[in-house]
């Protein structure tokens, strides 16, 4: 028999790591490639694998010791032939570890568990097929789990896909292109009146849903995922109900990831069954463009839907109850995007609210209340947009012993795990922002904590995007919570009146800013209006996970002429170096 050492491998610059976890005892047998023990860095966890097989016959390090590379960890017997392979740490999730997840909340209810076994049963079942459910699914999936996933449309995709982000960018892009060839005439290159088919606009639009919905059904099926559709609702903690176009089927479970997502939020005393009130998904379905066109809510749905409107030839107010546009943007990156609405639209009406709506045969008349609030106004289509409110209420979670909240919510911890232990929550279920990227983010790591992996939730921010013209993109702290905190912050701020790739493309409203902490110059938010915004604010959210300061920024080479440029920009005004503008020395 061979005595084999395994030491603390080479783990780059890091030094005096914690012991968090000690996963073997003397005694056991491994094989190589089993991890022994969990280490954790400010940036990474690693799990230490065994470099042979053999058996544990002494463990040299406890938790919450600290080792370097070369330490000794676990001696091994194993067979002389056995080489004492090197290990190599294996990196978890390092951008998303914290040194325990929170305290799950609150306890579980007692429920009656059941050993049933359902029609189907997987190791993992995943309810609800939008961004985070499908990113959860396939994860699992990749990871050797059996999966269910179960859908309640035809079609994969939930929300976003089917009647949410992706046809409304697609027909936002569809505004753009009328919008810029008005534009040109500016410049001296006119175009006739577009003709506007929306038989063809709405095919176009749905071949993109149809493309992308497709494309989920290929990887579900490449990667063995089970695809239920039909209605599902919990009926205990291991077994959901599901009603199919073909009858009842039941899924048990092991573990279970609620993706059920959210719905729009209705105002009590609107006629919704008037089919000229619309919501978000009514407005994508282009059915007709009407005259005139009242959007309630002025926030990112509701201009985005006026946007398109406005571009295909409908007359649009927009009623909002805030004192601004997008109200959880800072008003001075909303100010550009303001000035050019008032003078596109007919009325932008602030501190307003539609204190009553009413069907009349020619239209629907909207009632104002508010300092400033206009006389009753007939409009021929009203499209309702003041947000979207979760579906915890509408999934029996209370049958299954998951707390949901007053609001729909459905309280996690930071590995999505909710007050029943096996039953995971992730996307719009679980809390604001409302946000695909955020339940993609949350998707993955569910399905890699059900796996066994140590990660845990730990993103600094998440960035948000306003697809309006100009687009408004915002990250971290907004200018507006750094007050309110009492943060010590330095901004700066690059107009885009000084980018060269601005002006050449006709627009020079746009502005970037970057807050940045006084005292360590490292950014702490950033937000920007403008042309491409939205691709714009990738930059900034790594910068920020990654303790970027002004000078790592403002050094950073970036390609001439950009609008990301203005990024760059911006770190130099912190920095005090830019020479694109005229900056007075400050005192």
């Amino acid at each position: 028999m061979a005595t084999i050492k395994v030491n603390v491998p080479d783990i780059g610059d890091f030094k005096e790591i914690p012991v968090i976890e000690v996963l073997v005892k003397p005694g056991d047998t491994v094989k190589k490639e089993d991890s022994l023990v969990t280490l954790e860095s400010d940036k990474a966890t690693m799990d230490v694998p065994s470099s042979a097989e053999g058996t544990v016959k002494e463990i040299h390090v406890k938790v919450n010791d600290k080792v370097s590379q070369g330490h000794l960890i676990v001696t091994i017997e194993g067979g002389a032939d056995t080489p004492a392979e090197k290990p190599q740490p294996t990196v978890s999730a390092a951008a998303a570890q914290a040194s325990a997840p929170a305290p799950t909340p609150a306890a579980a209810p007692a429920v009656s568990a059941t050993t049933t076994k359902g029609d189907l049963h997987a190791q993992v079942v995943v309810l609800g097929s939008g961004p985070g459910g499908y990113t959860a699914a396939f994860r699992a999936a990749d990871l050797g789990l059996s999966v269910v996933l179960i859908e309640r449309h035809a079609t994969l995709g939930g929300v976003c896909l089917n009647v949410g982000c992706i046809p409304s960018k697609a027909l936002l892009h569809a505004a753009k292109v009328i919008s810029e060839s008005e534009e040109m005439s500016e410049v001296g290159i006119s175009f006739k009146k577009p003709t506007i088919e929306l038989d063809k606009l709405r095919d176009w639009k749905n071949s993109i849903i149809g493309k992308l919905t497709k494309g989920l059904s290929g990887l579900a099926k490449q990667r063995k995922v089970q695809i239920v559709s039909g209605n599902g609702t919990f009926v205990s903690s291991n077994l959901i109900r599901v009603e199919t176009p073909d009858g009842v089927k039941t899924v048990s479970f092991d573990s279970a990831i609620i993706a059920a997502g959210s719905q729009v939020t209705k105002i009590p005393g609107i006629p919704y069954d008037d089919p000229r009130v619309m919501d978000s998904t009514d407005a994508l379905d282009l059915e007709s463009i009407p005259k005139s066109m009242l959007v309630i809510g002025g926030g990112i749905i509701g201009l985005e839907m006026a946007t398109v409107y406005h571009a295909l030839g409908a007359k649009i107010s927009v009623v909002e109850l805030a004192d601004a546009l997008i109200p959880g943007a800072d008003k001075d990156i909303v100010r550009p995007l303001h000035k050019r609405l008032e003078k596109q639209y007919e009325a932008i009406y602030l501190n307003t609210k539609v204190s009553k709506l009413e069907a009349q045969k020619n239209g629907l008349k909207a009632t104002f209340e508010g300092d400033k609030a206009p006389e009753p106004t007939v409009y021929d289509k009203v499209l309702v947009a003041v947000g979207r409110r979760p579906n915890g209420k509408l999934i029996g979670a209370e049958v299954a012993g998951i707390h949901v909240n007053d609001a729909g919510f459905i309280p996690v911890d930071k590995q999505m795990r909710t007050n029943v232990p096996h039953i995971y929550a992730i996307g719009d279920i679980v809390g604001n922002p409302m946000l695909a990227h955020k339940a993609t983010h949350e998707g993955k790591l569910a399905a890699e904590v059900i796996a066994g992996h140590k990660v845990a939730f730990d993103a600094k921010t998440i960035p948000s995007v306003a697809y309006t013209d100009p687009e408004l993109a915002w990250m971290g702290k907004t200018e507006t919570q750094a007050k309110a905190e009492g943060i010590d912050f330095e901004r700066a701020v690059f107009p885009w009146a000084a980018s060269g790739r601005s002006l050449a493309m006709g627009r020079d409203e746009g502005i970037t800013k970057l807050l940045f902490d006084k005292s360590t110059k490292k950014l702490i938010g950033a937000g920007m209006v403008g042309s491409n915004a939205g691709e714009l604010i990738a930059e900034t959210v790594l910068a920020l996970e990654m303790g970027a300061d002004a000078e790592d920024i403002g050094l950073t080479i970036h390609p001439h002429p950009t609008l990301s440029e203005s990024v760059f920009f911006a770190a130099e005004i912190a920095e005090g170096s830019i020479t694109d503008l005229y900056m007075p020395k400050k005192k």
